[in-house]
């Protein structure tokens, strides 16, 4: 599904005989709702539908559209896709991990164990499974332990990853009516802006803490995280695109994102 000027509309009806079409506020949108819509759309016309409309979600909660799900499809998203797919997610790499994924289930059984002849809430230990071994991979740490968390609480650590959950998917009325986005009507915006002081602030404490270990370590040093990887491209000097502080703490965020996913 994908906005269009009402001209193209017309044109595509004539060629392609009725089609779906709805108005979602100001803007008139088709549904690629037949076979020979979805070749339109995802072959013959892909590149000029490969971009995301610009949402207050992606400005506001991802550095300005800087992470994969929201940045405009250009050389910068293309780069980070291969860093994705060549450096974050390869098999040597998730396999590097592995690891990681035994000792948080021994540990996570153990706490079962702990729990037993008491009533316990599987669904809130197997998010927390979840959440140990992505914080451990991607930021080298397990946030959900107060014991190594100085940053935030491990309560407030799950809410403001809940909180991003949820502004990335609503249906903020501003988006679809922009003359009546600096009303703020739902609360979003406001939400979102709280959120990411909250946000940044984490993802600021994360990357000091790897330079730091960086600088200390000096010619000792390897990369045992996702973020560490992250630090590493940015100073490489054949990237196409150099990639910015902020949008290292947009990769960040999607790390989370698509682990959860």
């Amino acid at each position: 599904m994908g906005p269009l000027p009402h001209q193209s509309i017309h044109s595509l009806s004539k060629k392609y005989g009725p089609i779906m079409q709805l108005r979602l506020g100001s803007f008139p949108v088709v549904v690629g709702s037949s076979v020979e819509m979805a070749k339109y759309f995802l072959k013959t016309n892909d590149l000029n539908f490969a971009t995301r409309p610009i949402t207050s979600s992606g400005k506001y909660t991802t550095y300005n559209c800087s992470n994969i799900v929201w940045a405009p499809y250009s050389p910068y998203w293309r780069q980070a896709r291969k860093i994705f797919l060549v450096e974050l997610f390869s098999a040597k790499r998730l396999e590097s991990f592995e690891y990681i994924r035994i000792e948080e289930t021994k540990a996570f059984l153990h706490g079962l164990y702990k729990s037993s002849c008491k009533p316990i809430t599987l669904r809130d230990h197997l998010a927390d499974l979840s959440l140990n071994v992505i914080s451990r991979m991607a930021l080298g740490k397990k946030y959900t332990d107060e014991s190594v968390n100085e940053i935030t609480t491990p309560e407030e650590f799950k809410e403001m990853l809940e909180e991003l959950f949820l502004l990335n998917g609503v249906l903020n009325i501003g988006d679809f009516i922009p003359w009546l986005e600096f009303l703020d009507l739902q609360g979003y915006i406001k939400r979102m802006k709280s959120l990411m002081k909250k946000l940044d602030r984490f993802y600021e404490h994360v990357l000091g803490e790897h330079e730091a270990r960086r600088r200390l370590l000096k010619d000792n040093y390897v990369a045992k995280d996702m973020v560490d990887v992250l630090l590493q491209l940015a100073e490489d000097p054949n990237l196409e695109v150099k990639l910015e502080r902020d949008q290292i703490k947009a990769l960040i965020q999607d790390l989370g994102l698509r682990f959860d996913c």
